[in-house]
């Protein structure tokens, strides 16, 4: 059976960069990273949000697709509305793939310091100035917290759903966790 592995956290906690990781060791698992996907429309730079509300109903047919297919696909996304969160299970549980998800996180204090930490001179994601500039005016660290809040809220609404502390400065650990949560789970032809 085919699984959509859903990384949920907030931004800045390491979502895509575990995705990369996880896609670069697993051969034919397709990493669907939105934020990627965005790239891909034009004018997604000068409106960001627009783009990612444009390239979300491929990002589903995509995945729908691939796990069809029975290969597994990554989707590095904060998603907080249980709404949109849903879309993207049935995305897997349409198709007969298992819906697994994974809730990066740490505490709100570092989830902030992380924020405005990532990226960088060595920036390999280019959207992260869209991002950064999108938080600023919505509140800067406020929105970010509020963010982590909501995070925590879902949660527990979400039985499934395994927490996997993310650690600053301790990625192999965080990675090494992540991957066994999935190797811990059964696996049904």
């Amino acid at each position: 059976m085919s699984r959509l592995i859903h990384l949920n956290g907030p931004p800045g906690i390491g979502k895509s960069t575990i995705a990369r990781r996880y896609v670069d060791e697993h051969p034919d698992v397709l990493n669907c990273d939105v934020d990627v996907l965005r790239t891909l429309i034009g004018g997604w730079d000068s409106d960001f949000e627009r783009a990612g509300a444009l390239i979300r109903p491929a990002a589903l047919a995509m995945i729908g697709a691939y796990l069809e297919h029975r290969r597994d696909v990554v989707l590095p996304q904060m998603l907080i509305n249980p709404a949109e969160l849903a879309r993207f299970e049935a995305a897997a549980t349409d198709v007969g793939a298992q819906f697994v998800e994974r809730f990066l996180m740490d505490t709100p204090s570092g989830t902030v310091a992380r924020f405005h930490r990532r990226g960088g001179a060595s920036n390999e994601d280019p959207w992260h100035d869209q991002v950064r500039a999108i938080v600023a005016a919505r509140g800067g660290d406020q929105l970010l917290t509020d963010c982590h809040a909501a995070l925590e809220r879902l949660i527990p609404e979400r039985p499934d759903a395994v927490v996997i502390t993310s650690t600053e400065g301790e990625l192999d650990a965080t990675y090494r966790a992540f991957v066994d949560s999935l190797d811990a789970l059964p696996r049904n032809a």
